[in-house]
């Protein structure tokens, strides 16, 4: 009788998969939490305040850390990532192409430009290429060389996106336009390439936030005053004021950029998932 009592009783069960997530996610907060609190209590907040929130200083930067130094940056930025497009669209055309020694190229273009650190290319185009070629001036100064630097970076990541959203569209929209009399080229202009733009839209726009920040190497070119970009123009200043504010606040200025760019990426993700469900 005992026996049966014993077999009649329900096993117990142990905790079910979503009570495990509900638990871990649960002692992540405390952890998270419990980190903030250390560091709230131990940290030296006055030491902190007087390195680097200066607001004496801090005020003294404007406007010339938007109108100069911010503007600077802008500028680098977006001749390379119109530079970078070009060539990586070329680049990506040559990767997807028929004729072997074009795939050779770019296949050694995007190894070696995307395997060398960003501040290798530019030592190379600030001292090699003058030594190389002396007498030799890139169009633009500094502007053009900071956009040859820079393109040439995003050249070779661009390339690989271009050639990753050209193979997602579907083959049957190149059929179809070649079905109504497009030559090859053509229908890869007018049909294939626009498609492929809307669905690489959202990595591009990641590379020009990378781009953004490489930007800060420019100072390898040795640029004049009214050339700093935000890095530059935030060192300068710390180690004119012997302080550490004028640090933090170029750090703001890349996130008044970048956070919105952030912001834009994701709505373009969460369009593009719409989309397709």
């Amino acid at each position: 009788m005992a026996d049966t009592d014993v077999r009649l009783q329900p096993k117990k069960k142990g905790l079910t998969r979503r009570q495990k997530r509900r638990l871990s996610r649960g002692a992540q907060y405390v952890v998270f939490v419990a980190a903030v609190i250390v560091f709230a209590v131990t940290a030296d907040w006055g030491r902190l305040k007087n390195q680097f929130a200066q607001w004496d200083i801090a005020r003294e930067m404007f406007p010339d850390v938007i109108t100069l130094a911010l503007k600077n940056t802008v500028l680098y930025t977006a001749s390379g990532f119109v530079l970078g497009l070009v060539l990586g669209l070329v680049i990506a055309l040559m990767r997807l192409s028929s004729v072997g020694p074009y795939r050779w190229l770019a296949g050694v273009y995007i190894e070696i430009f995307r395997g060398l650190p960003a501040l290798l290319i530019f030592v190379f185009i600030g001292v090699a290429v003058p030594l190389a070629f002396p007498g030799t001036e890139i169009v633009g100064g500094t502007y053009g060389k900071a956009a040859l630097g820079l393109g040439l970076i995003g050249a070779a990541y661009m390339a690989e996106t271009f050639r990753a959203g050209i193979q997602a569209v579907p083959k049957g929209q190149l059929e179809a336009a070649r079905s109504l009399g497009f030559s090859p080229g053509r229908a890869m202009v007018s049909v294939v390439i626009p498609q492929a733009f809307r669905i690489i839209l959202p990595p591009l726009t990641n590379e020009l936030i990378m781009l953004f920040k490489d930007s800060s190497l420019v100072l390898l070119l040795g640029v004049t005053l009214e050339e700093r970009e935000l890095s530059k123009y935030g060192r300068d200043l710390a180690s004119t004021t012997a302080n550490s504010t004028p640090i933090l606040v170029a750090g703001l200025c890349y996130l008044l950029v970048t956070v919105p760019l952030g912001f834009v990426v994701r709505r373009m993700e969460a369009k593009a998932q719409e989309a397709v469900k």
